[in-house]
């Protein structure tokens, strides 16, 4: 195994694959920016090296930097977490060739899939079922998009191939404004992604977010860890996730779950990865693939109890997966809530020092974070603070405790999402399970001005 691994982010991901890191009896490097010089994880780790200021281009995401940290502290490999380069192809390639090991997938399987056009591609080619819409990046000709639209059939969605994240797409109601929205679509996916082609696709009315986890190694083998629910979301930014979804079919699923190991099969995918579909009537529709780890993947570890940071260590040094498919039990249901540094009502973000934390307890609670009383919360990088997962063996288990769990929680010198969260565990909607991904938006939209705190869960 590995005796050195250099983690190359930030935040609560870095502390976990650190943790996994010192479970498995290896070394860690923590690269960080002056900004968090302070953190947690960079106390913890074996080493640290800082890489530049505050801002993301002159540290994280500095490949010279990172990698140069790599080399002077001797690891092996590089562990990049979630965002930043996370699914950069030349950062992977950059790695491979100064030669550390990549911790995910090869770099022209990150290429492949991080073009939404040429990912929708792969996965037709694997039999993954897709949204309906254009073959490929949309054509210059105006007519020619009309007719493209025209059979897909109205609302359509216009889709920047290299976006993400929410951004660099727009719904077309009507005819009339399809040309202009390509054109405006076009620009902006110029300028944020670099990439101005965008495709079309139907754009579905009342979806849910379902994703698929799976875990693949270099001989092919390939599983799927179940699925995750994340419609509860704003501004396409994932609030509420949950494992197993709520009122979908085990057979559709499982049918699924398969199609998507048989794709990483046929692509010979490496490492930990998720499919991302729209789930409506009884559909399921795959719009992109992630190729690492995912901010959720607490919830799939808690009803399954693989332990998915370790298996894409063990993947990238070369082991063979641990479990076959017939050893994938799922057993309870988990629920994550996001605990953003942000007003629960304005989403405003609140930077600043935390003066009080008091993280929750108790059965099957399991809290994510890398923050702590006098740590200060830069204004720099995204505001999420933590997350704190809910276990039990029924989804109403895991809701009660999470709503004890945020009763508990104390967070005090910033503004935090958490009566937002407390509001949500009550709701009778989510409660009742199978919110699509315009629920939350629409629930916010109908808020009174004046928030009221829910009530506390009584005590049995």
């Amino acid at each position: 195994m590995f005796e050195k691994i250099l983690i190359a982010n930030r935040g609560e991901i870095a502390l976990r694959i650190q943790r996994a890191c010192r479970e498995m009896g290896i070394k860690t490097v923590v690269v960080h920016s002056e900004a968090d010089r302070e953190a947690k994880y960079v106390k913890l780790a074996d080493e640290s090296v800082c890489i530049g200021p505050a801002q993301s281009s002159l540290s994280y995401l500095n490949m010279p930097a990172i990698i140069s940290a790599a080399e002077v502290t001797d690891a092996q490999a590089i562990h990049p977490g979630y965002g930043f380069l996370s699914e950069n192809a030349d950062f992977a390639e950059r790695v491979e060739q100064s030669g550390f090991v990549f911790i995910g997938p090869r770099p022209e399987t990150i290429r492949l899939m991080g073009d939404k056009v040429s990912a929708k591609q792969a996965m037709i080619a694997t039999g993954v079922p897709c949204v309906p819409g254009s073959e490929g990046a949309l054509p210059a000709d105006p007519k020619a998009i009309v007719q493209i639209a025209r059979k897909i059939g109205y609302p359509v969605i216009i889709k920047a191939a290299g976006g993400g994240g929410g951004r660099g797409m727009r719904v077309v109601h009507t005819e009339a404004a399809l040309v202009n929205a390509v054109a405006m679509t076009k620009t902006e996916a110029g300028a944020a992604f670099g990439n101005p082609e965008v495709y079309m696709e139907k754009y579905l009315e009342n979806p849910r977010h379902v994703e698929i986890q799976i875990l693949a190694d270099q001989h092919r083998n390939a599983i799927w860890l179940g699925e995750r629910d994340c419609s509860m979301q704003r501004r396409h930014q994932k609030v509420i996730e949950e494992a197993p979804a709520v009122g979908i079919p085990r057979k559709i699923i499982e049918k699924i779950g398969e199609r998507c190991a048989e794709a990483c099969r046929k692509m010979n995918y490496r490492g930990a990865g998720t499919f991302e579909f729209l789930y409506e009537n009884n559909e399921f529709y795959f719009i992109e693939m992630n190729t690492r780890v995912q901010v959720e993947h607490p919830v799939t570890e808690m009803i399954t109890g693989v332990d998915i940071v370790q298996e894409q260590i063990r993947i990238a040094f070369g082991e063979k997966l641990r479990y076959r498919q017939r050893d994938i039990e799922l057993k309870g249901h988990a629920i994550e809530c996001r605990i953003n540094a942000e007003d629960a009502f304005k989403f405003t973000p609140s930077p600043g020092r935390i003066l009080s934390w008091h993280a929750p307890g108790g059965p099957g609670i399991r809290v994510d974070s890398h923050a702590y009383a006098g740590y200060y919360v830069p204004p720099t990088y995204d505001s999420m603070v933590g997350k704190v997962i809910a276990y039990g063996p029924t989804r109403e288990t895991a809701i009660r405790r999470m709503q004890i769990a945020l009763s508990e929680m104390v967070v005090e010198g910033i503004q935090t999402n958490i009566p937002l969260h407390r509001e949500l565990m009550v709701d009778a909607r989510f409660i009742e399970g199978g919110t699509n991904i315009h629920y939350l938006e629409q629930k916010l939209a109908e808020r009174p001005e004046t928030p009221k705190e829910p009530k506390k869960p009584e005590k049995n």
